[in-house]
């Protein structure tokens, strides 16, 4: 499986508001490791790649991510919940820097000193 994250840089340079709290959302639950490649659908520039491949999909919001499967299909998941739970959960694996693991860890390393 392949992850491509589309992001949206605003005209003053910024990361977008969603863009933002989606981002910070994929490194506290240990899953920005998971994503392949990010791409930037700039205001300044309507040409860059991220406003191509939104115009290739139909997709007029942001973020949004491109799944492609092992087996060549593609999914496009605009909202993030559904890619979160869909994608980054469907093994039912808890990522290895997640809070629960950390936790843990520290759990173990604590008995580790008795």
């Amino acid at each position: 499986m392949r992850i491509t994250m589309v992001k949206k840089v605003l005209a003053d340079g910024q990361d977008c508001r969603k863009c933002r709290e989606v981002h910070e959302r994929l490194e506290k639950g240990g899953y920005l490791g998971r994503i392949d490649r990010t791409l930037i659908a700039d205001e300044r520039n309507p040409a860059s790649t991220g406003w191509m491949i939104a115009a290739q999909y139909g997709v007029d919001s942001a973020p949004f991510f491109v799944v492609r499967f092992d087996d060549g299909s593609e999914k496009v998941y605009t909202v993030f919940m559904s890619f979160l739970h869909e994608v980054l959960e469907q093994r039912g694996e808890t990522p290895p820097d997640s809070p629960e693991v950390l936790a843990e860890l520290a759990r173990r390393d604590d008995l580790d000193f008795l």
